[in-house]
């Protein structure tokens, strides 16, 4: 790990430390506390370490991570916990889109892309669950989607991962339930950002800093789970009512 400042206040962890959503999140979890940035090439992460000072972190510290490997998880949540105590604040950030076309041909990449989006997620949050659990306290920050609320023929395998996320992200919430810890769900529509570069934004599309502000407000009302922008629950729900014919038509 790469000690950047002082110690204090709460533990909190990005894992994907390099997303703009997490990174806009951290900014916003920042004042007074330690925060973690996780990610794969740790020692890249100059500019997210000094936005995330800058928002007032007493600590900030960047750690090498890679949510593929499994094995990994338990030894890196250890080795935080030895050098900061328990984690107060457990934020699930990384995840790939994929290419939906290379996908439907080619299974190893279809895989790849739930194996980051819904297995390595459930391993991690399995993980954070038990260890805060131990602690008697803690919040986890989970990134369902939209597109997992009614799976579309165009992102299918995308949207699957996030459908199977949301599920387990529920029933764990339920699970922790009475235990002192939160477990927020955040469900944002299109979101523009690098992840999407190059497509064209969908109606009631949000920014990484509008997706982070609504998941910093959501944390502190002690809520379960926020939809970004709110317009687009009543939408989900309707999408519930269209025929199958025309669904499997739906663009990305």
């Amino acid at each position: 790990m790469n000690d950047t400042a002082d110690t204090g206040g709460e533990v909190v962890v990005i894992f994907g430390g390099r997303s703009e959503i997490g990174l806009e999140l951290a900014v916003r979890l920042a004042p007074g506390n330690t925060v973690v940035l996780a990610a794969r090439r740790a020692d890249q992460l100059t500019d997210e370490v000094r936005a995330v000072r800058a928002a007032g972190a007493a600590e900030v510290q960047t750690c090498e991570f890679d949510a593929d490997d499994l094995e990994s998880h338990a030894a890196l949540v250890s080795a935080i916990e030895a050098e900061h105590g328990p984690i107060g604040t457990a934020v699930l950030a990384f995840g790939v889109l994929g290419d939906q076309a290379r996908a439907e041909d080619d299974a190893p990449h279809a895989v790849a892309v739930v194996h980051t989006d819904y297995v390595a997620q459930v391993n991690l949050l399995t993980l954070l669950a038990q260890r805060m659990r131990a602690a008697g306290r803690g919040r986890l920050v989970v990134f369902s989607s939209i597109a997992g609320a009614r799976v579309r023929r165009a992102n299918y395998v995308y949207g699957s991962a996030k459908a199977g996320l949301d599920g387990f992200a529920c029933g764990l919430a339920d699970a922790l339930h009475g235990t002192g810890i939160q477990l927020l769900i955040v469900r944002p529509g299109f979101v523009i950002g690098r992840m999407t570069e190059g497509m064209d934004p969908a109606p009631m599309s949000s920014t990484p800093a509008q997706v982070a502000e609504a998941a910093a407000t959501a944390l502190r009302k002690g809520k379960s789970a926020v939809w970004v922008p709110w317009g687009i629950r009543p939408l989900i729900f309707a999408t519930r009512f269209v025929p199958k014919a025309i669904w499997r038509k739906m663009p990305r």
